[in-house]
């Protein structure tokens, strides 16, 4: 290995919060920006301060529950200003002190990247960042994601990073890491066609559990509560057949079995998407797993999209209901309407799924929102014979929601990203308390 070619760590920081758990939850970008980094002649490293195989834990086995799994977690003091929310909070990931073992086993990096995705996560963020100093106190240390995309001035100010970037990463990676580096090779993708871009280096992981899959990027909805179009404002979309050779990549060369989508619209075009992609997955007889964590989106499900993902293998499907108080639909989004559910379950059950494979994500806790409102949302989906699942509302900047939010929360939310936390309902008072949380997870579950 050449000493003049130059180190590049990549990290992936902890989570502080009350609660977290591995739903699918890979940094897609920040293995993104190492597969491009690697084939430019990088030499790259990353650590995953999330890795749930670590050898210092328990040993599990990472293809349990298809893929997914608890994190490790260590109890810590709550946030200033979270001190009456009766909960514990806890680091979730490695023990710091393997973290610094990790760290003094590595060569000495010339750059570190460091990812960040929930912006009330960063107090995780930071304190990966001070460790990272403590090991190589030298070393520039560029912060990148969603809490650094959404909170950029929070982010320079407080993650201790020396630099904050915006936005998706891979059209100006090879520039920045140039400009820490002074090393450059010609780019050998490009960057506004998805299709051209190397495989993520799941790789560089101890265990792939399942493999994230991008198959387009951005989103042509504009619901009132998302960033999409914030974070991903081009519309980006790869071609079934490059979709399908991914598949195929990491299925045949690491025996992968989980597949999960990421994206924000994986229906939306589907005949000259979704079909032809599902249609050659089928054809090719991977007997694989697919998972829709992300949702998606209703209005785009017939019966030969609900029939060929079914033929497929699509294991966890997950509709993006929210509501179905839809004669008020639009407070929120405009994605769907009340026929266009009945309809959609329809076609997934005539499809074969059962109750079991589907579910419909309830926003609950948003900015003035009735509890019978939500407790009708659980009525309707039980009744159509498929899964509620609640999802807590987050109150987002750059939201079309988060005025409204700002000013039904009884915390300071422009002040501090800590307090947009969802686990803590900070969009509403007593309205929603413990008790009326344990209420509707109850009504959920009878």
């Amino acid at each position: 290995m050449k000493r003049d070619t130059p180190n590049i760590l990549l990290v992936n920081p902890w989570i502080h919060d009350f609660a977290a758990y591995d739903f699918w939850a890979k940094p897609l970008g920040l293995l993104a920006l190492a597969s491009i980094l690697g084939n430019h002649g990088y030499n790259v490293t990353y650590i995953d301060c999330l890795d749930r195989f670590h050898p210092g834990g328990p040993q599990t086995n990472p293809y349990a529950r298809d893929g997914r799994g608890p994190y490790l977690k260590t109890r810590i003091p709550k946030p200033r200003g979270l001190e009456d929310v009766p909960r514990n909070f806890s680091r979730y990931g490695i023990r710091k002190k393997w973290f610094r073992e990790d760290l003094r086993s590595t060569s000495r990096p010339d750059l570190v990247l460091v990812t960040s995705l929930m912006t009330y996560w960063y107090p995780g963020v930071q304190e990966t960042i001070s460790v990272i100093r403590e090991i190589f106190p030298d070393v520039p240390i560029v912060l990148g994601g969603i809490y650094a995309s959404l909170c950029h001035d929070h982010a320079a100010n407080h993650s201790g990073a020396d630099r904050v970037e915006t936005g998706p990463g891979e059209e100006n990676i090879l520039e920045l890491a140039g400009d820490f580096t002074g090393f450059s090779m010609p780019t050998k993708f490009d960057p506004d066609d998805l299709g051209t871009y190397p495989y993520p280096a799941f790789e560089l992981q101890r265990k792939i559990a399942y493999v994230p899959l991008l198959t387009s990027r951005g989103c042509p909805f504009a619901c009132k509560y998302c960033a999409s179009y914030f974070l991903n404002p081009k519309r980006m979309v790869r071609s079934p057949e490059s979709v399908v050779e991914e598949i195929r990549y990491w299925h045949e060369k690491y025996s992968v079995k989980d597949f999960v989508f990421y994206d924000d619209a994986l229906l939306v075009d589907a005949e000259n998407h979704a079909v032809p992609m599902l249609k050659e997955i089928i054809s090719a007889k991977f007997k694989v797993r697919f998972h829709t964590p992300n949702a998606v989106h209703i209005r785009e499900i017939s019966r030969q999209t609900a029939r060929l993902m079914f033929q497929a293998g699509f294991k966890t499907l997950r509709l993006g209901l929210e509501t179905v108080a839809f004669e008020n639909r639009e407070a929120i989004d405009q994605k769907v309407t009340a026929a266009e559910f009945k309809r959609a379950v329809a076609c997934l059950k005539d499809a074969g799924f059962n109750k079991n494979l589907i579910g419909a994500y309830l926003l609950t806790g948003l900015p003035g929102q009735k509890i019978k409102s939500i407790e009708d949302s659980i009525k309707t989906v039980k009744q159509n014979g498929i899964t509620p699942i609640l999802a807590h509302y987050t109150p987002i900047p750059h939201t079309v929601l988060w005025k409204r939010s700002v000013a039904s929360s009884r915390y300071n939310l422009e002040s501090d990203p800590i307090f947009t936390n969802n686990a803590i309902f900070p969009c509403h008072h007593e309205t929603f308390s413990w008790k009326t949380i344990s209420y509707l997870k109850n009504l959920v579950k009878k």
